[in-house]
């Protein structure tokens, strides 16, 4: 029997990160203790981010979990 495929995670970190603050990539990074690359990698939503550092992301954004995250299936 075929897998329904699974959803895929989303995100508005770019569009945050870009919009008012024009924070870059390296900014974000330092803010929540990841590398650049971990920042681009969830950009391009190839990575799937641990509790903690979604939660480090909606801080430095003001905003929820939920608002920066979704499934889109």
């Amino acid at each position: 029997m075929p897998r329904k495929s699974e959803p895929k995670l989303r995100n508005r970190i770019r569009e945050l990160r870009a919009s008012g603050t024009k924070m870059t990539q390296q900014d974000l990074a330092d803010q929540v203790g990841v590398t650049r690359q971990t920042v681009v990698a969830l950009e391009q939503e190839g990575y799937t981010p641990s509790l903690a550092l979604a939660m480090r992301l909606a801080a430095v954004f003001d905003t929820t979990v939920e608002d920066l995250f979704w499934f889109k299936h």
